[in-house]
This record gives structure tokens, sequence and C-alpha cells, in this order.
């Protein structure tokens, strides 16, 4: 289950700070413990069931075995904070999810996709690494200079998409 946040509290300095702080002691307060590792993640754990939520910047995500479980969730937070709830989590952070029988699966091709687009790549040839075996690699002085704003944001969105796929990652690294 998605639920999509509206922040309240606009205007202020500290505005994400505050909403951010109000959200964690109402969590706090329902009896969920903060993760040690991630303090955006939150776990209740009951008898025979338990609820995740992940918080991040205004959006939360939460999940458990029981529907029942999630729609009281749903509902104390639509009591406590204005909020829209966006249904079965299907795309976020670049990342697609399919939710099925056989589990939950995630992808990115999507993500991929749109970054060929943005960088005008769609009619690239796939390789299974991206350099040539070998190549020497040396300045040419007479080529024109390249736009480091671009080739910044390139880097940036490959590190993104090879962050959660250890195959890309060593193809590109």
């Amino acid at each position: 289950m998605v639920c999509k946040l509206k922040k309240e509290l606009y205007g202020l300095k500290q505005a994400s700070r505050a909403w951010y702080s109000r959200l964690d002691g109402y969590l706090l307060q329902l009896g969920f413990k903060k993760g040690q590792v991630d303090s955006n993640l939150y776990v209740w754990t009951g008898e025979k069931e338990s609820l995740v939520v992940i918080v991040y910047v205004d959006d939360i995500i939460f999940g458990g075995q029981q529907g029942d479980l999630c729609k009281q969730f749903a509902d104390k937070m639509e009591s406590e904070f204005e909020m829209s709830m966006l249904g079965e989590l299907t795309y976020f952070l670049g990342l697609k999810v399919s939710q099925l029988k056989d589990g939950i699966f995630i992808g990115q091709d999507k993500y991929a996709k749109e970054m060929l687009k943005k960088f005008v790549m769609e009619e690239c040839k796939p390789v299974s690494i991206p350099m040539s075996v070998g190549c020497k690699l040396s300045k040419d002085e007479e080529e024109t200079k390249i736009d480091q704003t671009l080739y910044r944001s390139m880097i940036g969105s490959l590190l993104y998409l090879t962050a959660s796929r250890p195959d890309i990652l060593f193809a590109v690294f």
C-alpha cells in the first residue's frame, strides 16, 4: 500500500524538519520502533502480525501481511494528517514494483529507458560492456569541450541505476 502525504507546514525555514518531527512522534506514539540503521524505517510488531513503514521526504510506503492492519493504519494516518492514498505500490524512486502471487518483483527498465531518452541515446547499440577491452585513452586537443553539467548528470543517473543492480555495476565500473 502506498501513501503520499501532503506537507502541512509551508513557508517555515525548518518546515521539513518540523513535519518529519511531527510524523516521527506520531509513529512512535502508535508503538512503532525506529530502525537502528535506517532512521526512516519504522516497524510495528504485534502477536501474529507486523507493519513496516518507510518514509522518504513526503512519501510514505507501508505494508504488512494483514490487509485489515494496513487499512487501520491508513485510517489513523488520514485522521491525523492531510493525505491522499495512491493505492498499491507500482512505481517508486525509479523502481517499478510488481506485486504478484509468486512474490514482489522490482525492475528498473522504465528508469533506464527514461535515462536513455533524457540523454538522447535511445538509438545506441547495446553492448555487454561499455568500453572495448584494451582500448587506450588519450587526450584529444582538437575535440570540442564536453558539457560538464550534462556529463555529471549522466554519471549520477548511472550511479543511481547501478546502486541496486550489481550486474550493471560490475560492467560499468
